[in-house]
């Protein structure tokens, strides 16, 4: 029972491929109005969270 793995590197990868894949059909049901009333709201409360945690957070250049 060997199956064959796939590299921590590669599994990373392929998570980040899938949650832009995901955040890609997100924006494209935004922008063609599609998602529905409160999902809109807690999208802009969560950007509007991450804007704030941007501002609060010093960046080092």
């Amino acid at each position: 029972m060997t199956a064959p793995t796939i590299s921590r590197e590669q599994a990373i990868r392929n998570a980040r491929a899938a949650l832009d894949r995901a955040r890609a059909r997100r924006d494209a049901d935004r922008a063609a109005g599609r998602l529905a009333p409160e999902v809109e709201l807690i999208l802009r409360r969560l950007e509007r969270q991450q804007r704030e945690q941007q501002l609060a957070t010093p960046h080092a250049a």
